[in-house]
């Protein structure tokens, strides 16, 4: 009795393990990360103007805004897909993305879709670069050898998109102002 046991609660672990987080498809059936958030506390000009902020401002370096109306805000932006062995880790690949954010009031809504990963490799320096620049789209099939690696690699950028989600919306729903530049004057002597 022990043993059915043992190996009803063994099978039941490795159930539960085995299954892993997985993209939704859209109707074209592309990979994409939706979600809608409730937000019944703010306005839908406050969270434009904090969704362009955070394009602008807190992901300036790795987003680039494409377009914004007075509802919704389009931008194009990359992420790098690390791969850890061990300890040691190194980027594999960077992934590019479609951001796409809608408020209306009471709620607002935000995909990232149109996924392709652009694989990387060590040059001669020693340093990681994009081997081309023609990227790869995630939900392409990939053969019986590259399985395992690109499994590996669609589950890192789903645990990019969570992370990427939950660094939304905090910024969305705190309250950061922006700090406005002041334009120095320049003193001029030689009028007076």
């Amino acid at each position: 009795m022990k043993y059915i046991i043992l190996i009803l609660l063994v099978a039941c672990s490795i159930h539960l393990s085995a299954q892993q987080k997985q993209f939704s498809k859209d109707d074209d059936g592309k990979f994409i990360y939706y979600k809608v958030v409730d937000s019944q506390s703010l306005s839908k000009d406050t969270l434009l103007q904090r969704a362009k902020s955070f394009v602008n401002v807190a992901y300036k370096k790795s987003m680039k805004q494409e377009s914004a109306t007075d509802s919704s805000v389009l931008a194009k932006g990359t992420m790098l897909i690390d791969k850890t062995v061990l300890v040691v880790g190194h980027p594999s690949g960077e992934l590019s993305y479609n951001f796409v954010f809608e408020a209306r009031n009471g709620k607002y809504r935000f995909w990232l879709t149109d996924l392709l990963f652009i694989p990387y490799q060590r040059d001669r320096y020693g340093n990681f670069v994009a081997t081309t620049k023609v990227g790869v789209p995630l939900e392409r099939t990939p053969g019986k050898l590259s399985a395992g690696a690109w499994k590996d690699i669609v589950n890192s950028a789903y645990n990019k998109m969570e992370k990427f989600e939950e660094d939304f919306k905090k910024y969305l729903v705190t309250n950061r102002v922006e700090k406005v530049k002041k334009k120095t004057e320049t003193i001029s002597t030689k009028k007076w």
